[in-house]
C-alpha cells in the first residue's frame, strides 16, 4: 500500500436511482466513512443537473457533528452562480461549526444550465470568477473591505463572523487542466482540484508540469501544493455485467462515450481500480475523492478493504 495518499468521499448528493434520500441517510454514510478511515468529506455544487441534486452546502452542514475530525471540502462551490458573499458566509459558518476543518474548493462551473437558472451570463464566467475569488478571500481573511470588483460592486462590507482558521481558509481552485486554468490556480489558489472523469493520468502529468511553471512565475513552488482528484466515480465489483450496467448508466447520465470513461473511473474489479489510482498517483495526484454510483456504504467498505491495499 502506497503511503502519503489521502482518501476522501463525496456525499451522495445525486439521486441515481429515483429513490430520493431517506432522513438520516447522509449521517449513516458519513459515520461509515469515518469508521472506515476516510480522511475527508466532500460536496459538489449544481443548481440543476441531469438527475435531482441535493444542495451540497446544506448537506455538508447537516453532517458536521457526525464527521469526527474529517476534513470538509467543497469540490467545488460556485461563487459566480451563488455570489461570493453568500459562499463566504456559508463557508465561514461551516468552518466555525466544524472547529476549523473546511477547505473551500471553488470553480466557475462548466454547466450553462446553472448560470441560466441563476440569471447570470455564462460567457462572463471567467472574469467574474477571478473577481469572485479575490472577493471571497477578502471576506474570509477579514479585510476591511473586499477589493474593487465591478461585477460584484454591491459587496463592499466585510462579513462577520470570520472563519475559525486564521488567516482565512485555504482556497483550492478547480480546473480540468488547461494552461489558462492552471495559471488561475497558480495566481489565486492554495491547491488544485482536478476532475476525475475529465482528465487522464497522462493529461494530469502534463498539467502538473504546467502548474509547476505557473507557480514558479508567481514566486511559488509545487512542493507541498495539494493536487486532488475529485468526482472519482466508483463501483467495485467482480461481476462484469454489473460493471457494464453501472458504466453504461454513468455514461448516459454524463452524455459521454463509455470508452472515454473506462480508464478514468473506478468501476470493475479491485485490481483494475487500484491500477487506475496508481496511474493518477504516479502523475502527481496526492488525494482522491471517490463517489459511489450505487450501494454507497457497501462501496465505501469495498474500496477501503479491497482497493486501497493494492495501491
Amino acid at each position: 500500500m502506497r503511503s502519503g495518499l489521502r482518501y476522501g468521499v463525496h456525499l451522495p448528493l445525486i439521486d441515481f436511482d429515483g429513490q430520493g434520500w431517506r432522513p438520516g441517510s447522509l449521517v449513516s454514510y458519513t459515520c461509515a466513512a469515518r469508521r472506515l478511515g476516510f480522511q475527508a468529506l466532500a460536496v459538489n455544487d449544481h443548481l440543476v443537473f441531469q438527475r435531482p441534486w441535493l444542495d451540497g452546502i446544506v448537506a455538508l452542514a447537516s453532517v458536521v457533528d457526525h464527521s469526527g475530525d474529517m476534513q470538509l471540502t467543497t469540490t467545488v462551490a460556485l461563487p459566480v452562480v451563488r455570489g461570493p458573499a453568500a459562499v463566504a458566509k456559508a463557508a465561514a459558518a461551516l468552518d466555525i461549526l466544524s472547529g476549523g476543518r473546511l477547505v473551500l474548493g471553488v470553480g466557475p462551473g462548466s454547466s450553462r444550465r446553472d448560470y441560466d437558472v441563476a440569471g447570470v451570463r455564462f460567457d462572463e464566467r471567467w472574469p467574474r470568477f477571478d473577481e469572485a475569488v479575490r472577493t471571497l478571500r477578502a471576506h474570509l481573511d477579514g479585510a476591511a473591505a473586499p477589493p474593487p470588483a465591478p461585477r460584484f460592486s454591491a459587496e463592499t462590507e466585510p462579513l462577520q463572523p470570520l472563519p475559525t482558521q486564521r488567516p482565512g481558509l485555504a482556497i483550492w481552485i478547480g480546473s480540468w487542466g488547461s494552461e489558462a486554468g492552471l495559471g488561475r490556480v497558480a495566481r489565486l489558489g492554495d491547491g488544485w482540484l482536478a476532475s476525475g472523469y475529465n482528465a487522464t493520468p497522462a493529461r494530469v502529468a502534463e498539467a502538473r508540469a504546467m502548474l509547476a511553471a505557473a507557480l514558479a512565475r508567481n514566486g511559488r513552488s509545487l512542493d507541498g501544493f495539494p493536487c486532488a482528484l475529485a468526482t472519482v466515480w466508483t463501483y467495485i465489483t467482480d461481476d462484469r455485467r454489473s460493471a457494464e450496467t453501472q458504466l453504461n448508466g454513468l455514461a448516459a447520465m454524463l452524455t459521454r462515450p463509455v470508452d472515454q470513461l473506462t480508464d478514468r473511473v473506478l468501476i470493475g474489479g479491485a485490481e483494475q481500480c487500484a491500477a487506475v489510482l496508481r496511474a493518477y498517483a504516479d502523475a502527481g495526484i496526492d488525494r482522491f475523492f471517490i463517489w459511489p454510483v450505487a450501494d454507497a456504504e457497501d462501496q465505501l467498505a469495498r474500496f477501503m478493504q479491497e482497493v486501497v491495499p493494492l495501491v
